[in-house]
């Protein structure tokens, strides 16, 4: 393909990256945003409804019924159920399979390398077991239990694990949910045809799996992989396709699931497949980090520096990534990998090996994740990306941006290094905040979209507006591969920084925003708001604390956005979440919401107007502390 796709590039934060998509010679999802810029109303609105054979029904004022009888409420909220069921799903998905790899790791006496992570959670658990192997075996026990647990038999480890106050809030509202994987199967059967009308308990449906979500899928998901892959420690890093040495062979890995990459991580590094990349023609092997599990190999990169490159992007950078002609091949374990990668490998003579069914790619070998034959898939993949390599190098030219990103970017951060870092205490930072130092906290959360202003560009902007008026940002997700593409993760951030931020900034020698890696550390930022209303002797949704999701995605960032709403936690979406053709669904989520758990929805998709709103919530809280 010769053709230059560059004229209908859309917008991104990132301009060296923007101009590098521009010229390439293939097609990427930033040259498909204008041919589907006309969107449907009734699908943007929710008011489509397709579950059965009498439709599609579309409500409109002529029409305000389905043919069943269903109206704009019901079709609308049972649309998002929907999404947030299989949202949900998604993660608990991921959950379960790190709680096995984590248990069939103890079973056979593998390395444990977070001592401290194992112990925080058998000491939450009640697990007293000397040997530290039998002591993880029992909290992956522990957790498998609960998720596996039917609907009707509520999950024994939220109330070891969730904030007293608001266990007691979610007891109350009647949304303490039963085992995980139960209350997925229960929401989608809840929205099927003819059965649930009534938008409100739908929508307490919502909360109940934004709760099994949050604690299980997010902070547990974090706490397990801490367990087998090593805790996070603070460093500075590159980042950005700078990271990538054509000198060796580098495997892309995109995903959800860190614990399936144990093994392989190990054996890259041994001196023996070394040489094998030695006899291909490379240096060695390199693994090069894209997406969520490209971010939590940074956030633990200080264990990998031999086989990890780095992190070069988020979702919507992963086809930039491949067009540098530097990766020999992709391993796939879960979503944002995007199909738009498929025809960029094929054209590239780019190996793609996947490993977990679920994200089976179209062109892809299937080479499935199982514990007992990992050693053998492993050298099967080794060999294989070395075979890609001879095969393809020297064929495909270089188109490299060696001088994208940055190297200084500050990663490791987790509620324990962050926690370490001010002395071993929450403290210092609640001084700051109580002094006004730093006004409030914002987590700027979940995914990378090329519709809310384009690539990152809301994000970065909003997180520009809030840092500039003394608010510290903690992100995670695939915004966080944005924002620390663009340099807001550096120290010399600071200089974008209030007076007062940018002072605290300059004598902890940390920029302004903090990266907590990919979108499963939500619950990491959960565990530091948590431990923070702990330490000041309040409930959640009275910190000077706001979310933002402003480029949210899937369907897993709306179980996510529950879990925020359920613990009380002002969120704002720079995009609503196709339910603006419910008036019901609207009132609950941006008004009610408030007297049900103290949280509520913002909706709206200009950086400087989302930031003064946000600000205005981080006074009025301080206000009512008195503060």
């Amino acid at each position: 393909m010769n053709q230059c796709y560059g004229c209908s590039t859309c917008e991104s934060a990132d301009k060296p990256l923007q101009e590098y998509i521009a010229g390439l010679p293939m097609e990427t999802s930033h040259h498909r945003v204008e041919g589907q810029s006309t969107k449907c109303a009734f699908g943007l609105q929710g008011v489509c409804c397709r579950l059965c054979a009498n439709g599609p029904c579309r409500i409109t004022p002529e029409a305000p019924r389905g043919i069943c009888g269903a109206n704009a409420d019901t079709i609308v909220v049972r649309n998002l159920l929907r999404a947030v069921a299989s949202g949900s799903g998604c993660y608990i998905h991921v959950v379960e399979n790190t709680a096995l790899n984590v248990r069939n790791a103890a079973r056979t006496k593998g390395e444990i390398k977070g001592i401290g992570a194992l112990n925080r959670l058998a000491s939450l658990f009640g697990i007293e077991e000397e040997d530290v192997h039998k002591r993880a075996e029992a909290v992956a026990d522990a957790v498998l239990r609960d998720l596996y647990k039917p609907k009707y038999e509520k999950m024994e480890l939220t109330k070891a694990l969730a904030y007293e106050p608001r266990y007691q809030r979610w007891e109350e509202l009647g949304i303490l949910p039963g085992g995980a994987k139960s209350e997925v199967f229960h929401g989608v059967v809840k929205c099927s045809t003819n059965l649930n009308s009534d938008p409100v308990n739908m929508l307490l449906d919502c909360l109940k799996l934004g709760i099994s979500t949050g604690i299980y899928g997010l902070v547990l998901t974090n706490l397990l992989n801490d367990i087998v892959l090593g805790e996070p420690q603070i460093r500075l890093a590159p980042v950005g396709l700078r990271v990538i040495d054509p000198d060796y062979i580098n495997i892309m890995i995109t995903g959800h699931q860190h614990s399936m990459f144990t093994y392989l991580q190990k054996r890259l590094g041994d001196e023996d497949v070394k040489e094998k990349a030695r006899k291909a023609g490379a240096k060695g092997f390199k693994l090069v980090g894209c997406t969520c599990v490209g971010q939590d190999l940074q956030l633990r990169g200080a264990h990998y520096t031999e086989v990890f490159d780095g992190h070069a992007g988020n979702n919507y950078t992963s086809e930039a990534i491949l067009a540098t002609g530097a990766i020999d091949g992709v391993i796939s374990e879960f979503n944002c990998t995007l199909p738009g990668i498929e025809p960029i490998c094929d054209q590239l003579k780019i190996k793609q090996i996947c490993i977990d069914n679920v994200a089976k790619k179209a062109n892809a070998q299937l080479k499935e994740f199982d514990f007992e034959s990992r050693e053998r898939v492993t050298e099967e993949i080794i060999d294989e990306m070395a075979e890609a390599y001879r095969n393809r190098r020297g064929s495909v030219s270089m188109n490299l941006l060696a001088d994208h990103g940055n190297d200084r970017t500050l990663t490791g951060v987790s509620e324990g290094s962050l926690k370490a870092f001010l002395g071993g205490s929450w403290q210092p930072l609640i001084d700051l905040i109580v002094s006004g130092d730093i006004k409030g906290v914002a987590g700027v959360v979940g995914c990378s979209n090329l519709t809310a202003k384009g690539h990152d560009v809301l994000t970065v902007d909003l997180v520009k507006e809030l840092i500039a008026r003394d608010i510290i940002v903690l992100t995670a997700g695939c915004s966080s591969g944005g924002i620390e593409n663009c340099g807001l993760m550096t120290p010399e951030a600071a200089n974008l920084a209030g007076p007062k931020l940018r002072a605290v900034c300059e004598k902890l020698g940390i920029p302004p925003v903090l990266n907590f890696g990919p979108c499963l550390a939500i619950g990491r930022l959960e565990i530091v708001a948590t431990e923070l209303a702990e330490a000041l002797k309040i409930d959640l949704p009275k910190l000077p604390l706001v979310l933002s999701a402003a480029q949210w995605l899937e369907e897993q960032a709306l179980a996510d956005g529950c879990y925020g709403l359920a613990l009380g936690l002002p969120l704002h979406l720079g995009l609503p979440p196709f339910v603006t053709g419910s008036k019901v669904a609207v009132q609950v989520l941006t008004e009610e919401m408030k007297k049900l758990t103290g949280g509520q929805v913002i909706i709206n998709g200009d950086g400087k107007e989302s930031a003064d709103i946000l600000e205005g919530i981080i006074l009025e809280k301080r206000q009512g502390l008195g503060i």
